[in-house]
């Protein structure tokens, strides 16, 4: 290493060599003003200082506070270390000196470095590795950088070697890690937070099987809006919900938290798809008008065979029917929450046995390099040749589509499998329905073919009679009530009876308390008192459905088995 041209150069050489001049000018100039000769009043002379160039390459690395190594050839051979690199990784024996690293610094193998040697001896470029972890528990920046070195032979031309130069970055390691480890643990808690806000156990409807699988995007702590939810609304139908609040942080999530809330509540009203977006709209610009979000609320009746939603700016539903076909529910389709002033629209799309319905979020088809509807169509692919549970089907999407966990978006889907029945398990799910002609003969004809159709399906003598009971005092209030057309229809799960009439006119029944002088009021406060639960609703096209239904008695396993 030469250092003789620096010399000139380093910070205030040219000053001082000035300032020299200048204050032997001085003396001299006094000595002419006395009559006295320069020379007979000029100082001693000062002995000369020594200059970089004087100074050994060897005792400028010895004396640096930094671990140093010198190492040359391309089996990096030992050339020397200094104190503070002895001090940290103990000194090498001193037979060591023109050993290779490998076996005279074990060390270097230990951090890795020896492929950085290496690539600095073939390439002649510095290298850097930041924050390694050392044998002695400390953590070192390492460079390593080639230079030149005397020939070994007096007139060979000038060698490289390669300096190796470690800074201790200890302390900024510490408080790098001990940042990461409060990231990671403000991720968890507000991963936490965000799955606390999620169902945490789906409802499982009679006649469907369902799966939901949510997985947080990034690596930050900032937490998204996506959510799901299965309710159940009885008489045997069940509302899905999907949704996702645009942005990311506690704010998005306390917003779909309160949407989630109040779209349970809205549902317990049984109302149609586009009133429950309609309500839900209205108080999305109440809780925050500057929080987009999207929707879709979809509403299965094992009556109807098929799936009646209303999007408001959500993607669209796929469905596989029994033969593979994929089927996309895109129309119709309203604006995001919270804009208001749009009148939502409900649409339908068939979903009979064998069947398997995908609702999610836009993390699991969107991405920058492509337009959206091509990762749409790429689920549509995905979802023809998935096979499986719907927690299985939920898996393989989520792999089809490319979703690790470093996904730098939430993701959530809904998988909802009407599955076909056949054989015992078949039997164990009935349908039966009556056309009512009004008149005081409807109500005998009733309740004859409710027992008719209540013995032939074997029902418990107490379930039986009370069937029965129900569906005679669920007519005879429709005749007095109601407007024809009417129809009582029965249904049997593998775990409940549902008993509905519907009829023509739209008015809904209430439960009241009955005074002992009046003549009506006491049909739905008998069906309230011996079902386990009732409800009403209006239906499309005008008129209203009352049900009720009964818990079938569990099934006892004999002794021993």
């Amino acid at each position: 290493m030469n250092f003789t041209r620096w010399s000139a150069r380093l910070p205030g050489t040219q000053r001082r060599a000035a300032a020299r001049t200048d204050r032997g000018a001085v003396p001299a100039a006094r000595a002419r003003e006395h009559g006295e000769s320069p020379a007979d009043s000029a100082p001693e002379p000062a002995p000369p200082a020594p200059t970089v160039d004087r100074l050994p390459a060897r005792e400028l690395l010895e004396h640096a506070p930094a671990l140093t190594a010198l190492l040359h050839g391309p089996d990096h051979r030992l050339l020397h270390v200094n104190e503070a690199y002895r001090t940290a990784f103990g000194a090498p024996p001193d037979e060591a000196t023109g050993t290779p690293a490998q076996e005279a610094l074990p060390e270097l193998a230990a951090l890795g470095l020896l492929p950085l040697l290496d690539q600095v001896h073939r390439s002649g470029r510095p290298r850097t590795v930041k924050s390694r972890k050392a044998p002695d528990g400390r953590s070192y920046t390492f460079t390593c950088a080639p230079v030149s070195v005397p020939p070994a032979a007096p007139d060979g031309p000038a060698d490289t070697a390669i300096l190796l130069f470690a800074t201790d970055v200890t302390d900024h390691a510490e408080a790098a890690e001990r940042l990461r480890a409060s990231e990671r643990s403000q991720r968890e808690t507000a991963v936490t937070l965000q799955r606390s806000l999620l169902p945490q156990e789906l409802e499982q409807p009679d006649d469907l099987r369902i799966a939901a699988t949510y997985q947080p995007g990034g690596t930050e702590a900032a937490v998204g809006g996506d959510w799901y939810d299965v309710i159940t609304l009885g008489g045997g139908r069940t509302a899905l919900v999907i949704g996702d609040v645009m942005g990311r942080g506690v704010r998005a999530a306390a917003v779909m938290g309160q949407l989630r809330t109040a779209v349970r509540a809205y549902a317990r009203l049984d109302l149609p798809p586009h009133e429950v977006l309609q309500l839900l709209d209205g108080l999305a610009a109440e809780i925050d008008a500057t929080q987009i979000a999207t929707c879709v609320y979809a509403v299965h009746d094992p009556n109807e065979g098929r799936l009646v939603y209303a999007s408001a700016g959500h993607l669209p539903i796929l469905v596989r029917d029994e033969n593979g076909v994929i089927h996309r529910a895109e129309e119709p389709t309203g604006p995001p929450l919270g804009t208001g002033g749009w009148l939502h629209a409900s649409g339908s799309v068939p979903l009979t046995p064998g069947s398997t319905a995908v609702l999610y979020t836009d993390g699991l088809v969107e991405r920058r390099d492509q337009d959206i509807d091509q990762g749409v169509s790429a689920l549509a692919d995905a979802l023809a040749g998935a096979s499986g549970s719907p927690q299985v089907i939920c898996d393989r999407l989520l792999r089809a589509l490319g979703v690790t966990a470093s996904h730098d978006d939430d993701v959530a889907v809904l998988v909802v499998e009407h599955p076909a029945r056949d054989g015992s398990d078949a039997d164990l799910f009935r349908n039966a329905t009556l056309e009512l002609l009004g008149g005081v003969e409807a109500t005998p004809r009733a309740r004859a073919f409710a027992t008719g159709v209540l013995s032939s399906w074997r029902c418990p003598p107490e379930l039986h009679d009370m069937g029965v009971l129900a569906a005679s005092e669920l007519v005879a209030n429709s005749l007095q009530h109601g407007a024809p057309p009417m129809r009582l229809r029965l249904r049997r799960t593998d775990r409940r009876l549902i008993v509905e009439v519907t009829d023509g006119d739209d008015h809904l029944p209430r439960r009241r308390r009955a005074e002992p002088a009046d003549e009506a009021g006491r049909g739905i406060a008998i069906v309230a008192h011996v079902s386990s639960a009732w409800g009403c609703r209006r239906i499309p096209g005008g008129g209203k459905a009352v049900w009720c239904e009964f818990a079938l008695p569990a099934k006892r396993t004999p002794p021993g088995s």
